[in-house]
């Protein structure tokens, strides 16, 4: 997995933050590979149940929590839905290491 602790706890802690204790992230992506170099950060979350509510705003506010913690740098977040059967996020789940 090619992020710093420094950049995980920072993935956790805007998620908890914007979604809630129950909150789980997977990162997935070239960022999973160690032989690659370079690549955006892909996240997936999964809300706390509570959380689900407005899933946009939620999304534009974590980002903006990772773009102040980590600085510019180009991140796709994927927020999961209950019963959600998007090919991303069964890709995700499948190739993902989950972070919290």
């Amino acid at each position: 997995m090619r992020l710093s602790s420094d950049q995980v706890q920072a993935i956790r802690s805007a998620a908890v933050s914007t979604f809630g204790d129950g909150a789980a992230v997977w990162l997935f992506g070239s960022r999973v590979d160690d032989a690659k170099k370079g690549g955006d950060i892909d996240l997936l979350v999964r809300p706390a149940s509570a959380a689900a509510i407005e899933p946009f705003a939620k999304k534009v506010r974590m980002l903006t929590l990772l773009e102040r913690a980590l600085g510019e740098r180009k991140i796709d977040l994927v927020v999961e839905q209950p019963g959600d059967e998007r090919s991303i996020v069964t890709v995700a789940h499948a190739t993902g290491v989950q972070i919290l």
